[in-house]
């Protein structure tokens, strides 16, 4: 029996232990980083009238963090326990989380922000801390994040082991890789460093706080803007048509 075990995990590029070694922790600790610097870059590109504080904004990415947490520790955890390659899994389990998953945290999110609105409980509108910005409520929300994004991953888990899906994916391969570091560099870096640059960015629009009004406020003053221009142009049309006159007079 572990003759054959053998030789099935000798057929896969990519060992059942290839997530978790030192290489595979390596690829973790850098796509970290670099996610995380990702979200430092989102800040500086904010307005300056909008840009969030220092704190405000770990507020915010924390929570990201901690759920990003816990939905890699289940990949980690549940990709060499599937039937195939771990690393095929390891990526197919990251697309999903980046997809469906994030689709369920959106809808988690909205509904914990209207029953806030609804029924008056602030602790739990993400993006809002209050003045000064208080600990309970980060707290609040980050526990409450991480249920949804705790949810999400247990409910795509589920699909996951449905026998029909995990015939068709068990197949599947990164064929046009078959050195297993680069297989690994791939779906532990490669892949998940510019999808995370637009799931990060994506997420922290989310989590962040949007105060009611400033579209309208914008839009207000870019109006009244514009309706200065043209009233300054049509006297200065009015003036020089009056000029042209006065000299031809002249």
């Amino acid at each position: 029996m572990n003759n054959s075990s053998d030789y099935v995990w000798s057929e896969l590029h990519c060992s059942k232990d290839a997530l978790t070694d030192t290489y595979g922790w390596f690829m973790q600790f850098l796509l970290a980083v670099l996610a995380f610097t990702c979200l430092i870059g989102k800040r500086f590109c904010e307005p300056r009238y909008a840009r969030r504080p220092w704190l405000i904004w770990f507020y915010d990415t924390s929570k990201q963090g901690l759920g990003a947490l816990i939905i890699h520790a289940a990949n980690l955890w549940l990709s060499p326990h599937l039937t195939g390659n771990p690393c095929t899994w390891y990526i197919v389990n990251f697309m999903l989380d980046s997809t469906l998953g994030l689709l369920i945290i959106w809808a988690g999110i909205r509904l914990a922000q209207h029953y806030a609105r609804n029924y008056d409980i602030p602790l739990i509108n993400f993006g809002e801390y209050g003045k000064p910005p208080m600990c309970a409520a980060w707290i609040c929300q980050c526990i409450l994040y991480a249920a949804l994004a705790t949810f999400a991953k247990s409910v795509l888990a589920l699909v996951l082991r449905l026998p029909p899906v995990v015939a068709v994916l068990s197949t599947l391969r990164l064929s046009p890789v078959s050195d297993p570091r680069l297989e690994l560099a791939v779906v532990m870096l490669i892949i998940p460093f510019f999808v995370n640059i637009l799931i990060f960015w994506v997420t922290d629009n989310f989590l962040m706080y949007h105060p009611r009004g400033v579209s309208s406020k914008l839009k207000t003053k870019v109006r009244y803007q514009s309706i200065k221009k043209e009233k300054s142009g049509s006297e200065d049309e009015d003036q020089s048509a009056d000029e042209r006159l006065l000299g031809a007079s002249v």
